[in-house]
């Protein structure tokens, strides 16, 4: 591995990361580029590129950060042969691969070539005559002070579910447990390849989220009795839209690659990072459950 490009968190420290793969390249006779904004603030020998350089011209591309910095990453390496290795410097770090005190390990783990690559599936919204994409989520959120986020959900171009709420969420299974779990959506192993359609905080009856194949060619309709929406891609509001407009989804699967160690599974990360817990009946049956769970 002669390349390694560094994204960094935009506020948190990052010095300690960033020495010890320089330590690591420099033994490797390996370059180590960053985006010229964020090393400025580094007293390191990274060598400065614009942000479109650095998928390109990287073998593997280091997330040093959270979830918002890993999912930048993987937009920097869509459609790029470089692999994310996500390093968690953030609180929850859901997306990441490894800790910072882990980071040597899974250095030396690379080398050995005792990791896999995980294709990770991207979603493109078509918003008019632009496209942009999500690795996570896309969302037509209510406005403040505007009417009820008020959509149809079109399949192969006919009407299928309409949903009256807050929001509604196209995510991907890499963001099943973002946007979409804090609506009620199901957990699912980014494996998977499908999107999920979750309403937020749904004004009806019908509060169910529904589960599309990739086969499937979904549109968003905001109805007539909709207000303005803001359009979110994974967290960042993209645009606007108005009752009368159409969202195409278009998912791409593999668009980016991530990093796996093969230290912990995802349902492993899931229960630690989201703190699931037993129901209160299985845990008065099973009361050594809880205790194995802690070991």
């Amino acid at each position: 591995m002669r390349t390694v490009g560094l994204v960094l968190h935009p506020q948190r420290d990052c010095a300690g990361a960033v020495l010890a793969i320089l330590e690591w390249a420099a033994r490797r006779d390996a370059l180590v580029l960053g985006i010229q904004d964020e090393v400025q603030r580094l007293d390191h020998a990274v060598i400065p590129v614009p942000p479109e350089e650095l998928g390109p011209r990287s073998e593997l591309l280091v997330s040093l950060g959270g979830d918002g910095t890993m999912l930048r990453t993987m937009r920097l390496a869509d459609r790029q042969c470089a692999p994310v290795l996500g390093v968690n410097v953030g609180k929850l770090g859901f997306l990441a691969e490894v800790d910072v005190p882990d980071l040597h390990g899974a250095l030396s783990a690379i080398d050995a070539g005792r990791f896999t690559i995980e294709p990770r599936l991207a979603v493109d919204a078509v918003l008019g005559s632009r496209v942009v994409t999500a690795f996570n989520d896309v969302a037509v959120v209510r406005v403040p002070g505007c009417r009820t986020a008020v959509v149809a959900v079109r399949v192969d171009g006919r009407p299928f579910i309409g949903y009256a709420g807050d929001a509604v969420i196209v995510a991907t299974t890499t963001g099943s447990t973002a946007y979409s779990f804090s609506a009620g959506g199901p957990i699912v192993n980014p494996e998977v390849e499908a999107l999920l359609v979750t309403p937020a905080a749904p004004h009806s009856a019908h509060n169910r989220g529904v589960v599309l194949s990739l086969r499937d060619t979904v549109e968003l309709a905001v109805l007539p009795t909709s207000g303005r929406l803001a359009v979110e891609v994974d967290g960042n509001v993209a645009g606007y839209v108005e009752p009368g407009d159409r969202i195409g989804i278009r998912p791409r699967p593999a668009a980016a690659h991530v990093v796996r160690l093969g230290l912990t599974t995802f349902y492993e990360r899931v229960r630690r990072k989201l703190s699931l817990t037993d129901s209160a009946e299985l845990l008065a049956a099973h009361p050594d459950a809880a205790d194995a769970d802690r070991q």
